[in-house]
């Protein structure tokens, strides 16, 4: 599996991504999830000129998923991973997790956060397995306190959700 940094002409494929994987929603009964648009290209291009966005690409060097991600009080927080529906279950959601493992672990991040949804198989048991904990109520920072607020605004909250934690 090859990772690079997403390129600026990449983002309307990131956008695509995000729209294919999105449509499993569906069949649990997550329409309005399935149905949200991805992030525009002018909120997709900060992570990348930041660096921050990743794709895991084919052999013709072609995006099949990518992850972005933010710098939030001193972790670096997931903000997206989307994988191509007829490419899931071959590690590449994982591999881009790694990936920001390693890239955390380079800047002396000490761990990597992220919200989701808490019973989606593909959501937090899925972290969960990939060494990601629950975090308490106590245990949440002021920075994932705002994401999950913005989260709530959106709707999201119609629907279990929770903060992990992965230390590194």
């Amino acid at each position: 599996m090859a990772i690079r940094t997403a390129r600026l002409d990449e983002l309307t494929l990131l956008q695509d991504i995000e729209r294919a994987a999105g449509h499993c929603f569906r069949d649990i009964d997550m329409a309005e999830i399935a149905d949200d648009e991805p992030l525009t290209l002018d909120e997709l291009a900060p992570y990348q000129r930041a660096g921050l966005a990743w794709v895991s690409v084919d052999g013709a060097d072609a995006p099949d998923a990518y992850l972005i991600a933010e710098r939030l009080e001193g972790n670096l927080h997931v903000e997206q991973v989307s994988v191509r529906p007829d490419r899931a279950r071959r590690g590449l959601g994982r591999g881009l997790l790694e990936h920001l493992a390693e890239f955390a672990g380079r800047e002396g991040a000490p761990a990597l956060t992220l919200t989701t949804f808490t019973e989606v198989p593909w959501n937090a048991p899925y972290y969960a397995r990939c060494g990601f904990r629950p975090l308490a109520d106590a245990e949440l920072t002021p920075g994932l306190r705002e994401i999950r607020e913005r989260e709530a605004a959106h709707g999201l909250d119609r629907w279990p959700r929770v903060c992990m934690r992965r230390d590194l």
